[in-house]
């Protein structure tokens, strides 16, 4: 799908705003509603938009707590790393986890309410894993760009 100026402006005000009236996108993009509605639709159908939600503030849900964890392997044999994905996957605690290239074959964007917390999810979640040789932790101190 090509795109062109209006298209990306309407998807960069969409993220900025998903619940913003089909009315004020168009009127801010200087289309009319029937056209706008249909740029949404196209986008949608062409799957440019994977979803629509809320973005929470972890801090107020009490998860004080956010790192990156690098994680090394010890073992990549295709049940291991099948394991190691699913146990990820399972854990509300790992709110990303990316299979990168470089001295980390993992890293994830973990939170939990306290460094006691982590610990734990540490010691009791993530060592134990067969798969997993050892882990980096990088505490972020604040956020600057999401």
């Amino acid at each position: 799908m090509n795109l062109d100026a209006k298209d990306r402006q309407l998807l960069s005000l969409l993220q900025k705003d998903c619940r913003a009236s089909n009315a004020d996108l168009a009127e801010q993009v200087g289309m009319s509603t029937s056209a706008c509605w249909r740029r949404i639709r196209a986008f949608e159908e062409a799957g440019l938009i994977a979803g629509y939600g809320a973005r929470l503030r972890p801090e107020k849900l009490g998860l004080a707590f956010h790192a990156i964890v690098h994680v090394q392997l010890t073992r990549h044999d295709p049940a291991h790393l099948k394991r190691f994905i699913e146990a990820m996957s399972s854990r509300d605690e790992v709110e990303e986890c990316y299979a990168t290239t470089g001295s980390a074959d993992y890293h994830m964007r973990v939170r939990c309410t306290d460094i006691d917390a982590y610990n734990r999810f540490m010691e009791d979640f993530l060592f134990p894993l067969a798969a997993v040789s050892s882990a980096q932790t990088n505490v972020i101190l604040r956020n600057i760009k999401s």
